[in-house]
């Protein structure tokens, strides 16, 4: 929900999944930019390349990209106007 500061600025509160799939989206950009610029895929260094533990990073990468983008484009309801 957006809440405007005293300075004219606006505000998001976001909740934890919010966090995590920001931190897990920026672990996909950061690897991506590795791959892309000297052929490094870090996610598979650390944990094996086809290991379980990349397949699930890569996984979670995927799903917080699919939530940051429906969050992006989908506004939160006003629970305040809800009640009424």
């Amino acid at each position: 929900m957006q809440t405007v500061t005293s300075k004219g600025t606006v505000s998001v509160h976001r909740n934890p999944i919010d966090w995590v799939a920001g931190a897990l989206v920026i672990i996909g950009a950061i690897n991506w930019g590795l791959v892309g610029l000297i052929q490094l895929d870090l996610v598979a260094t650390i944990f094996g390349a086809g290991s379980v533990l990349a397949r699930i990073v890569y996984v979670l990468v995927g799903i917080a990209g699919i939530y940051m983008l429906v969050r992006a484009f989908i506004t939160p309801r006003d629970h305040a106007l809800a009640q009424h």
